[in-house]
């Protein structure tokens, strides 16, 4: 079997990572930073077009890779309608879906359009891999309390999905064979119980639903955001941000900087410990309802994400909460990269089928 080489790409708010991999063998890698000023010129997400490509086709020329030896290119998906986990070949509704904003404006939306666009003038397949809208919910769980409103599958998809797979591998058990509970600790916090290969519970990271994160509120008691919402001291935006990106550790701390708040709490500051205590005690919480969800019987909680390498204080308060439930495992990091570059090998390779977005 040939040697495949995959351009990786991922979007972010403040950033766009970039990756080249033989196989799943890391040869080139870039993250490049958008301060706030940089990202002000632009009215929209859509408008940045222009600015990620040149990020993209800057680093590929920096490092001097040809595109003709490239195999395929694969991205992080958008806000797309929920589908089921695996790797998509990018298609014209695909765009137009993330284009229109059918579902959604993010950064990720860029993704498959660039992937598609620098594909087609190669003559490359574009993919994208396990996106944030993967939906493998339970019918029980999409019960909200009110027909009004339905729970929805918003969640670390790629990551989650991934490390399920690399601990099956390494316990030699088959994915579709365990039950684990998977808690990715990032900017914003997901905790989903996967049985027999699906994610059929998880909390909305992408609205704020369950513990709240360095930039996410959180469940907030719905009486008092509801009062807060007609209070007219906040417009819809206010209330937006004040969920969505200015909740969390930076509404209490003033910082999103996990390691300007472990640098507070070593200087012993009570406010920084507390607010940090609360919040692996509501992320024990949400794993402890996960476990509820396995009726108990779980092979493994699994603690990932960036902030899973904090192992002096947040892994270590998670862990002891929730240690009676199964082994607690940790697998820092995030790896979105290896994941992308490692579901586009599973297509090329026939391993797995590439699924069509309809």
């Amino acid at each position: 079997m040939s040697n495949k080489f995959i351009l990786c790409i991922n979007p972010g708010s403040t950033s766009t990572k970039t990756a080249i991999f033989e196989n799943n063998k890391l040869l080139f890698e870039g993250k490049f930073k958008h301060s706030a000023s940089d990202l002000a010129q632009f009215k929209s997400i859509a408008d940045q077009y222009i600015m990620r490509l040149g990020v993209i086709t800057g680093f590929l020329e920096k490092t001097n890779f040809p595109w003709s030896k490239l195999s395929a290119i694969a991205s992080v998906g958008g806000l797309l309608k929920p589908i089921q986990c695996g790797t998509y070949l990018v298609n014209r509704k695909m765009i137009n879906d993330l284009k229109n904003g059918e579902y959604g404006e993010h950064a990720s939306n860029l993704g498959a359009i660039l992937a598609f666009d620098l594909a087609s003038k190669e003559n490359l397949p574009a993919y994208i891999v396990d996106p944030v809208v993967v939906d493998e919910m339970q019918i029980e769980a999409r019960f909200s309390g009110h027909p009004a409103i339905e729970r929805r599958s918003y969640f670390h998809a790629l990551n989650q999905k991934a490390v399920a797979k690399r601990f099956a591998m390494e316990r030699c058990i088959p994915y579709e064979q365990l039950n684990l509970i998977i808690a990715h600790l990032g900017g914003g916090i997901s905790v989903g119980a996967h049985k027999a290969g699906k994610v059929i519970d998880v909390n909305n990271a992408l609205d704020g639903d369950g513990p709240f994160s360095p930039e996410r509120s959180g469940g907030l008691p719905s009486g008092d955001l509801m009062r807060l919402c007609f209070s007219g001291r906040f417009t819809e935006n206010e209330i937006k941000n004040m969920i969505t990106g200015r909740g969390g550790l930076i509404a209490y701390l003033g910082t999103n900087d996990g390691i300007e708040v472990l640098k507070r709490i070593e200087q012993n500051d009570p406010q920084a410990i507390l607010v940090f205590k609360a919040m692996a005690y509501q992320v024990a919480k949400e794993i402890g309802a996960m476990a509820a969800v396995l009726e108990g019987k779980v092979d493994a909680v699994i603690l990932t994400g960036g902030l899973a390498a904090e192992r002096k204080y947040l892994v270590p308060w998670i862990t002891k909460a929730v240690e009676f439930i199964a082994e607690v495992v940790v697998m820092a990091g995030e790896d979105e990269m290896l994941a992308l570059c490692e579901g586009a090998l599973r297509a090329l390779n026939g391993d797995e089928e590439a699924l069509i977005y309809e």
